[in-house]
């Protein structure tokens, strides 16, 4: 089976803590939002200590366009993915680093920027990747992107089993910023998203690894994709002149609690599993709510989830990139050989992706 062999990541400088972005939005909409204080407690409730912006915070106090919005995703969706590419092919945990000509494929996951030509042709003009190195670009998945990369790695690891493949996955949700929006969701939003990028490497089955690395990796069993119907509205983006508005449901932890535990068995079923089996839950972390939502809906213990709280707290919900930022804790942690885990993620759509993965 194809199989995960590193991951690298990587965040903008700008750091920001939580308090300080309460008093920002505080200091915007006083006299301008109803209820405002009773809604500034998403910030203490999401227990989120710090983020990572693309931008100081004095570029957010002032309007920009959808063009200028744009000019400023490419350029540090670019820099971050090159550095979380770099992190990746030379991860510590490699015996030697990867070459950028072993690969064969890059998939490139983005949602919160537009660019043609995409962003994995911009890396490759800074990167020397081979000159028909596969682009696989991949728009809209938003939080689920990540996973589905994985997926969608894995299929092409399947059918070209010598491949090597990178999963790019880049956000910067910051720069999505509305400043006249005065919605519930915008302010939720601002309490919870933020920006980052990373990187992961899939090889196929006839891949030589004894040169690559000795340790136990995850290898990807099977993968599930699945989409909720008449839920449109649930999560993205509406599109406008402005730019790009947050579109983020209040029923995400119910539908959460209600849809993902069926799923999860159909997965494990068709694997001749069970919820025992599974000793690593490897989640995007789209909130505490949701956070909880998992832990009630599947029976978790708390400690389970312990990667992806500490990734929502240090980090906040990069959307797409997240869940491979909590992928890294595990491919750092001592794991042992036939353990099984799973990685999963919501998004638009309303979509979840799963994958089922053995160590080995």
């Amino acid at each position: 089976m194809p199989r995960i062999i590193s991951v690298g990541t990587t965040v903008p400088e700008n750091i920001i803590d939580q308090e300080q972005t309460m008093q920002f939005v505080r200091q915007l909409y006083t006299g301008k939002v109803e209820n405002l204080p009773s809604l500034l407690q998403v910030f203490v409730n999401g227990e989120i200590n710090k983020r990572h912006f693309a931008k100081t915070i004095d570029w957010y106090q002032e309007k920009h366009s959808f063009s200028e919005q744009n000019n400023a995703f490419i350029e540090a969706a670019v820099d971050l993915s090159v550095q979380a590419i770099q992190n990746c092919l030379h991860a510590n945990s490699l015996e030697r680093n990867i070459a950028f000509s072993e690969i064969d494929a890059i998939f490139m996951i983005s949602t919160t920027g537009i660019s043609t030509p995409s962003l994995d042709a911009h890396i490759m003009n800074r990167l020397p990747f081979h000159r028909h190195t596969k682009r696989i670009p991949i728009w809209g998945l938003g939080c689920a992107g990540g996973a589905a990369g994985l997926s969608r790695a894995y299929e092409y690891c399947r059918a070209f089993p010598h491949a090597k493949v990178v999963v790019v996955a880049v956000e910067l949700c910051s720069l999505t910023f509305q400043l006249d929006d005065i919605s519930k969701r915008n302010i939720v939003g601002t309490s919870l998203f933020a920006d980052g990028a990373a990187s992961v490497l899939v090889g196929g089955d006839e891949v030589h690894y004894t040169d690559i690395t000795s340790r136990p990796l995850p290898n990807i069993i099977d993968t599930q994709s699945t989409l909720l119907e008449n839920s449109i509205d649930v999560m993205g983006w509406d599109v406008k002149d402005s730019g790009l508005h947050v579109i983020f449901s209040k029923s995400i932890p119910e539908i959460v609690g209600n849809w993902l535990e069926p799923e999860v068995l159909h997965l494990l079923d068709k694997n001749h599993l069970s919820k025992a089996n599974i000793a690593h839950f490897i989640a995007h972390p789209g909130g505490r709510k949701v956070i909880t939502a998992y832990e009630e809906a599947l029976y978790l213990p708390h400690e389970i989830m312990e990667h992806s709280l500490h990734i929502l707290k240090e980090y906040g919900n990069m959307s797409s990139p997240t869940v491979l930022f909590v992928l890294e804790r595990f491919m750092n942690d001592v794991i042992r050989q036939g353990e099984h885990g799973i990685i999963a993620a919501l998004g638009p759509g309303f979509s979840s992706e799963l994958l089922l993965v053995r160590w080995e």
